[in-house]
């Protein structure tokens, strides 16, 4: 598990990363621990599409403790949650995931916008 040195960076590959929440933390994005990359993760979005509040958390893995970026945050009905955005982008080491879930299985969705660089 490291944080590869970025100043010489040779490939930058977007992505987005989309996941149905449950009520148990997923994986939505993740770096493994030997894979060289470095992600920068700028957009974090969760969404509720349902006509009830919901709570949400995203958490960020470093082995086997997990940071909070959302703990228990209200999303009201029909609504989105920035969680993060491009003003605070935050960056991936090797070894690191991105986890969410929702206090209702069937009631939002996530989407993540990051970049790949190695």
């Amino acid at each position: 598990m490291a944080a590869p040195n970025i100043v010489n960076v040779t490939t930058i590959y977007g992505k987005t990363a989309y996941a149905q929440l449950t009520t148990t933390l997923s994986n939505v994005i993740t770096n493994g621990s030997t894979s060289g990359n470095v992600m920068k993760v700028n957009d974090v979005l969760v969404a509720n599409y349902t006509t009830s509040s919901i709570q949400a958390n995203v958490v960020i893995g470093r082995g086997s403790s997990v940071y909070y970026l959302a703990g228990n945050m209200a999303v009201p009905a029909n609504s989105t949650l920035v969680v993060v955005a491009k003003d605070s982008s935050i960056y991936m080491e090797e070894g690191d995931y991105l986890q969410a879930n929702a206090s209702s299985a069937t009631a939002a969705q996530v989407t993540c916008s990051y970049e790949v660089i190695y």
